[in-house]
C-alpha cells in the first residue's frame, strides 16, 4: 500500500483520549473489548463492521472514529462512489448532537424514512448548541421526538484526497492540530461559511496558526460536495468517555445482545467475585474472595485476596495488593515510565465523572478544578501540599487535570497503585497524606515518557498466568 506522505510519520494531535484515558497509551483503537474467549480490540470491530464497504466504494479514504461502535440493518448497501466527501449519518436525540457533528439536510420538512436514504447536506455544525441546531434546520420531528441526524465515519474521494495533498504542500509543515473532522467538514457544503474559523471554543489548545490554516482549508474545499447517506435503522454508541464506556460494557442490555458482551473475558475469575452480570473483567487475574461490584470493570490487572472495588469503577493496567479497598466512582490506571534508562511507575486516579479537559485561566482560580468531586486547591491541602505547591506541565498556558503535576512517582507496580489509593481516600476526607517526598508528574508527561515495553510484559504475564 502506497502511504500519502502527509500520512507518513504522521501522528494525530488530538488522540490523546482525554476523556477515557486508560486508552491513551496505546490508543483507542486498541481498547480492549469483551466479544468472545479471546480478547478483542476495537480495531477488529472496526474492520467487522466495515467488511462490507470496500465492495460499494471508489478510491478514496475512509476517515473513522476509534470510540464508538455503529450497528446497522440495510437491504441495500451504502455505496461511496460520488466526488467530495460521502458521510454516514445516524438519527440522535439533540443531547448527543451536542457533543458530536451534525448535518443540516436540503429539505422541506420531510423527515427521512427509508432504511437507506441519499442527501445533500448544506452544512455541518461541529458540536452545536441546541439553540444552533434549531436556528439552522437540522431538527427533525420523529413520532413525538426530536431528533437530528450525527456524525460518524467518512469517505472522501481520490480527486479530493489529492487536492489534499496539494493544500499540504502548500501549507508547508504543520504548526498546529487538526481536526479531521470540525476542520474539514465545516468548509464544505452548500451553505458553509468561513465564520467557523475564528471559532476556537471546542480547541483545547489555542495556537497561533490554527485560523490561518483552517481559512486556507476553507478555501481549498469550498464548493466540494458533502454528500449523506442516512442510515435510519441504525444505532450509533459512543464510549468516547469514562461513564459511557462504563455504561455500554456493563449496564447497556442492548448492546450486551446485539454484540454478545461478556461479563468475564478471558479471566482466571471465578463468576462468585461478580456482584451480577453487570460488570466486566478481562484479561486479569482475580483471587476467589475479591469482590467487584455492579457497574465496574477491570482489565488487565492482577487483584488479590481481600480486594474490594466499589460500584461504576475502572480499574486498569494495575496491581492491587491483598485488602485494599477501591471507592466507587473511581478510575485508576498504572503506567510505566522510563527515565534515564530507568523504569518507574506511576498510577493514575480520578472520579469517572471529572472533567480532565476543563482548564482555569490563572492560579486565582485554582478551585474551578474538581478532583473526585472536591476543590483541587482542597485535594492538595488533603495531600500535604498548598496551593503554591501546583505546578502544570508544558508550557504552563494549559492549566488542566491532564497537566497538573499530582501523581507520584513509585519504584513498582503494588506501592504505585497503593500509594495512589491513599490519594483517592484522602480526596474523601477519610485520611490526610503527604507527597512532599516524591516526584510529582501529569498524566501528559507520563505519556511523553511511557515504557510500552514494560507494561506489555504485564499484560503478557498475566496471559501467561491465565493459560
Amino acid at each position: 500500500m502506497c502511504v500519502p506522505p502527509f500520512i507518513s510519520g504522521w501522528k494525530p494531535g488530538r488522540g490523546w483520549s482525554q476523556r477515557l484515558p486508560h486508552v491513551s497509551a496505546l490508543g483507542k483503537i486498541f481498547m480492549a473489548l469483551p466479544l468472545g474467549d479471546r480478547v478483542y480490540q476495537m480495531l477488529d470491530l472496526k474492520l467487522l463492521m466495515y467488511v462490507d464497504f470496500p465492495a460499494h466504494m471508489n478510491p478514496g479514504v475512509l476517515v473513522t472514529c476509534a470510540d464508538d461502535v455503529m450497528l446497522y440493518s440495510a437491504i441495500q448497501s451504502v455505496e461511496f462512489t460520488k466526488p467530495g466527501f460521502t458521510a454516514l449519518a445516524h438519527p440522535s436525540p439533540l443531547s448527543i448532537g451536542q457533543s458530536h457533528g451534525v448535518f443540516v439536510l436540503e429539505r422541506g420538512d420531510e423527515l427521512p424514512v427509508c432504511d437507506v436514504e441519499y442527501r445533500t447536506c448544506l452544512r455541518y455544525l461541529h458540536k452545536p448548541s441546541v439553540d444552533v441546531m434549531r436556528r439552522s434546520g437540522a431538527v427533525f420531528r420523529k413520532h413525538d421526538e426530536e431528533v437530528v441526524y450525527t456524525d460518524s465515519t467518512y469517505y472522501i474521494s481520490h480527486g479530493t484526497v489529492e487536492m489534499l495533498l496539494d493544500l499540504f504542500h502548500e501549507i508547508g509543515p504543520l504548526s498546529c492540530e487538526i481536526d479531521a473532522y470540525g476542520d474539514f467538514l465545516q468548509s464544505l457544503g452548500t451553505n458553509a461559511t468561513a465564520e467557523y474559523t475564528n471559532n476556537t471554543e471546542n480547541v483545547m489548545k489555542k495556537e497561533k496558526d490554527l485560523v490561518e490554516v483552517r481559512k486556507k482549508i476553507f478555501q481549498h474545499l469550498r464548493g466540494t460536495q458533502l454528500n449523506v447517506v442516512i442510515l435510519n435503522k441504525s444505532k450509533f454508541y459512543h464510549l468516547g468517555t469514562m461513564e459511557e464506556y462504563l455504561f455500554h460494557l456493563t449496564g447497556d442490555v442492548c448492546l450486551r445482545k446485539e454484540l454478545g458482551l461478556q461479563t468475564i473475558t478471558f479471566s482466571s475469575c471465578s463468576q462468585s467475585v461478580c456482584e451480577n452480570k453487570n460488570v466486566c473483567i478481562i484479561q486479569s487475574v482475580v483471587h476467589p474472595s475479591v469482590r467487584v461490584c455492579e457497574g465496574s470493570v477491570v482489565e488487565f490487572s492482577r487483584l488479590e485476596d481481600g480486594v474490594e472495588l466499589g460500584q461504576s469503577s475502572i480499574v486498569s493496567s494495575c496491581w492491587v495488593d491483598r485488602g485494599l479497598s477501591v471507592p466507587s466512582n473511581t478510575f485508576m490506571h498504572s503506567l510505566a515510565v522510563c527515565s534515564d534508562s530507568r523504569t518507574q511507575f506511576i498510577t493514575v486516579a480520578f472520579s469517572v465523572r471529572d472533567d480532565l479537559k476543563k482548564t482555569m485561566p490563572s492560579y486565582a482560580e485554582v478551585n474551578r478544578l474538581e478532583v473526585f468531586g472536591v476543590s483541587l486547591g482542597e485535594c492538595v491541602s488533603r495531600w500535604g501540599l498548598s496551593v503554591g505547591d501546583i505546578r502544570f506541565s508544558g508550557d504552563g498556558c494549559v492549566r488542566n487535570l491532564w497537566t497538573c503535576r499530582i501523581f507520584p512517582v513509585c519504584e513498582d507496580m503494588r506501592t504505585s497503585f497503593s500509594t495512589t489509593l491513599q490519594m483517592v481516600q484522602a480526596a474523601h476526607g477519610n485520611e490526610i497524606v503527604s507527597l512532599h517526598k516524591y516526584t510529582l508528574l501529569s498524566l501528559q508527561e507520563i505519556l511523553q515518557h511511557k515504557d510500552l515495553e514494560t507494561m506489555l510484559k504485564f499484560r503478557n504475564n498475566l496471559h501467561q498466568d491465565i493459560l
